[in-house]
């Protein structure tokens, strides 16, 4: 028998919302506008599953695919190449509106600007999203991953030109590390998604970054849903996601479920304990959704997630294996999904808490029924192919 899913509807005693500002969508939309300068980019498609919705009893089912994002088979770029180029910009004393493709890419850039030493930690999708940019942009990358990352992760982040190692610590430990370095190295930033005492700009420009694929979604589907279910590591994705659509329609704001890895569940920790304090979860935080392995939460997401989301999910790994199986074979006449380990948790955990009656009392707390239209965000798509063969062919982390 399968580990339940842990949750908790949200009891905390209300923050004061100081920064559901950086998520409004004018500041989302000089992220998109930079991001559209790109030569690779494409808004990427927003699946409608209406079979599954009807088999699930969903009046909707969305899901934004960022399998097709820049070519990079995850959504992580959007934050790291917005924050590098806000980090430029006050470098240069130079308004954000000039920091275009065409001119980062320029001779006269170089010239002008030289190179910055970019430092990052990741379990694989950020450090390449961060690799990759800096390789566009001329300048340099050092990545840090946890130990347990995956060899093919690692390789694709070495493909960019990005100075890449797999250090004996946790992926917290990581950031550390990374950030140290960054500190003694002549022009060196760290670009990461988690923030700490002195370190929250950067964070709430990778923040805005992921707006884009909020506000793509959003435009996309054309309407409000009632129900958004977001996944979350560190909860930078889940805060950004969370305070766009909030930002987006405030009088009445989608009900805000957030799902993590059990092995790394710091927010439903969180959300469980009712004080409003944040949790840290330590150790190897081994789990198949290595982007998804983060102990410790990012204080200015806290902040949003504790205001305004209405549960907190804390799923095993075959939560997020049945949700990359019944994405890659819908019900018939639906999209197919190729969602990684660490984007489907969110089907799963749908499926599990409209399907099984154990879930009854929070279906009916969340109001999921057949009025509901349900947004989802897959981040990756088979970033590890082996494993993700495993998994979807082979069966691995079987739910019975």
């Amino acid at each position: 028998m399968n580990e339940p899913i842990q949750w908790t509807l949200n009891q905390m005693p209300p923050a004061q919302d100081a920064h559901l500002s950086i998520m409004t969508p004018e500041n989302v939309e000089q992220a998109r506008t930079f991001h559209r300068s790109f030569p690779q980019y494409a808004p990427t498609p927003l699946a409608r599953l209406d079979g599954m919705a009807r088999h699930l009893g969903l009046g909707g089912l969305f899901v934004k695919d960022e399998s097709y994002r820049f070519g990079l088979n995850a959504f992580k770029v959007l934050g790291g190449s917005f924050a590098m180029a806000r980090c430029i910009a006050g470098q240069l004393g130079r308004d954000m509106a000039e920091m275009t493709y065409d001119y980062l890419t320029s001779d006269a850039f170089r010239a002008e600007f030289g190179q910055t030493v970019f430092f990052t930690a990741t379990d694989g999708n950020h450090g390449r999203g961060v690799a990759w940019a800096a390789r566009q942009l001329g300048q340099k990358a050092v990545v840090r991953m946890p130990k347990g990352s995956s060899q093919r992760r690692f390789d694709h982040i070495a493909r960019e030109g990005a100075q890449v190692t797999i250090e004996q610590v946790n992926y917290d430990d990581c950031v550390r590390l990374a950030a140290a370095e960054a500190a003694q190295t002549p022009r060196g930033v760290v670009i990461q998604d988690t923030a700490w005492e002195g370190y929250e700009e950067i964070p709430a420009w990778i923040m805005q970054g992921y707006g884009t694929m909020a506000g793509e979604a959003a435009e996309h589907l054309g309407r409000r849903p009632t129900h958004v279910l977001v996944q979350a590591g560190v909860g930078s994705l889940a805060g950004a996601v969370v305070g766009y659509f909030s930002n987006l329609y405030p009088e009445n704001p989608p009900k805000f479920i957030v799902a993590e890895a059990r092995a790394a569940d710091c927010l439903y920790r969180g959300a469980a304990a009712g004080d409003g304090a944040p949790r840290t979860v330590g150790g190897d935080l081994r789990t198949i959704m290595a982007g998804l392995a983060c102990g410790e939460p990012n204080p200015v997401s806290w902040d949003l997630l504790r205001s305004r989301a209405a549960a907190f999910l804390s799923c095993p790994d075959w939560v997020s294996a049945r949700g990359m199986r019944m994405l890659a074979a819908p019900v018939k006449g639906d999209p197919a999904v190729t969602s990684g380990e660490s984007g489907a948790v969110g089907m799963g955990a749908l499926s599990v808490l409209l399907e099984d009656p154990a879930y009854a009392p929070l279906r009916r707390a969340l109001e999921l029924d057949r009025d509901s239209q349900v947004l989802l965000f897959s981040t990756e798509g088979d970033t590890d192919p082996e494993q993700y063969r495993k998994i979807v062919w082979e069966g691995e982390y079987a739910s019975i």
